[in-house]
């Protein structure tokens, strides 16, 4: 299954995943970073990164943040992207259990390893989350949870692509945080 909407600014497009468990999503998003169909050029990173910063900056509900935080692994390169172009630190939730002090977990579902650790203390601080693409959004939804739950604010969520047929809008928008992206599927 490979399906490409014919409006897209920032390319991507569905592919099916191999054998993967049932309780797996079976169904993957490739795109212009990932370099799984392409290479990608370096002056494409800084290219997407200024794109979904400034389509987060533009954002009616936008609120400046003072961290970025990606997720392991699709969401590393446009957290990086990010960064570069709003010259805002990052931090990265990781699918390792480490032994380090203010661990917070959460899930991300529809994966195989589905456990997900943030590292530090991030109490009183603003954060954007920037990952690759959305579908469901319980992954973020989980997230949110943990970092408000750790007295974080989450500013809002910057996904390179939206991918429509989980509905994961309505579940952010139930949760209050603002979700924007550079394309949808």
């Amino acid at each position: 299954m490979t399906t490409v909407p014919e409006d897209l600014a920032y390319q991507a497009r569905r592919v099916r995943r191999l054998g993967v468990p049932p309780q797996t999503r079976d169904v993957r998003i490739v795109h212009e970073l990932d370099g799984i169909l392409d290479q990608v050029h370096p002056a494409t990173l800084l290219r997407t990164g200024g794109a979904l910063w400034d389509a987060w900056s533009r954002h009616p509900e936008s609120t400046a943040p003072d961290l970025l935080l990606g997720l392991d692994a699709g969401g590393i390169l446009p957290t990086v992207a990010v960064a570069l172009a709003s010259d805002l630190p990052y931090r990265l939730a990781w699918k390792l259990d480490l032994d380090l002090p203010d661990k917070r977990r959460f899930t991300e579902p529809h994966a195989r390893r589905t456990e997900v650790f943030t590292y530090g203390d991030l109490a009183g601080t603003r954060v954007l989350i920037v990952d690759d693409e959305i579908t469901t959004g319980n992954t973020l939804a989980n997230l949110v949870t943990v970092l408000r739950e750790s007295a974080v604010e989450v500013t809002g969520i910057a996904c390179l692509i939206e991918d429509t047929t989980g509905n994961a809008r309505p579940l952010l928008e139930s949760l209050g945080v603002p979700l924007c992206t550079l394309t949808r599927l």
